[in-house]
């Protein structure tokens, strides 16, 4: 069997299972296993919510032998008050969460897909939340931009002192971020299954451009320096940098790769 087909097989046996035991309304499978079928793919996992009766959360919770009826767990960590990750037997990974009605009435979460519904329950309507997910996307680039840049600034000077580690989220992380946040408005997107949760989904799809240079800006703990020069040459292309910040950030770099410059014999 194909893993795309055994992780939505293992979704319907979850659902017969919940069926079996009783306490349940509703499974809905949320993400690839959701309403984004298209994109799932064999290193996709379950993602999903219960919808339980009012007063059985606590059961469904502290008890997994609804899953375990489903096939046999290899491992459980509660990660949420409303959920665990596991892992069963055969490989299956999954992340789910279980709720009371009322708990979904105001949250912001994707679209889901219906799996299984007690058939005396009729709010098919909680597959499609009221509130949308807050977007992780700007729409100008004068805050994200500006800060990526004091990013590298600050990343470099705690380079400068030792403190590599801190250096390498500054510059390869937060100052990364802050340019996925306004990518939209650097270069057309590509329509592929844009994630709320994070910019960096599919980024390789979404923005095929800018996957090919980014590897440069990503070097590595021990190649900050010059991760911040390809950051700044890219920043510089886009934005007009103030030149001050820019020759400091500049003298940083060279400065902590030593007596030459970064990236050149």
């Amino acid at each position: 069997m194909l893993r795309t087909e055994l992780l939505l097989q293992r979704l319907d046996e979850i659902g017969q299972s919940l069926e079996r035991m009783g306490g349940a309304l509703l499974l809905l499978g949320v993400g690839s296993v959701g309403a984004e079928t298209e994109r799932l793919d064999e290193y996709s996992d379950l993602d999903f919510f219960v919808i339980v009766k009012p007063g059985e959360k606590s059961r469904f919770i502290s008890r997994l032998d609804w899953l375990e009826g489903a096939h046999p767990l290899a491992y459980s960590f509660k990660n949420t008050d409303d959920g665990y990750k596991v892992l069963f037997e055969d490989g299956v990974f999954g992340e789910y969460a279980v709720f009371e009605e009322w708990e979904l009435a105001d949250a912001a979460y994707t679209e889901g897909r219906i799996i299984w519904k007690d058939p005396a329950y009729s709010n098919t309507a909680i597959a499609k939340p009221v509130n949308l997910i807050p977007g992780q996307k700007s729409d100008s680039l004068d805050f994200p931009l500006n800060e990526a840049l004091t990013n590298l600034y600050v990343g470099l000077c705690r380079y400068a002192r030792g403190e590599r580690l801190s250096a390498t989220r500054f510059v390869q992380g937060y100052a990364i971020d802050r340019i996925l946040s306004v990518l939209h408005l650097l270069e057309q997107e590509e329509d592929y299954f844009p994630d709320p949760f994070g910019n960096e989904r599919r980024l390789e799809k979404r923005y095929p451009r800018f996957a090919e240079i980014i590897g440069d800006m990503i070097q590595g703990y021990n190649h900050v320096p010059e991760s911040a020069l390809r950051i700044l040459n890219f920043l510089e292309e886009v934005y007009p940098v103030n030149r001050r910040l820019s020759d400091e950030i500049r003298r940083l770099a060279n400065l902590n790769c030593g007596q030459k410059q970064c990236g050149k014999p």
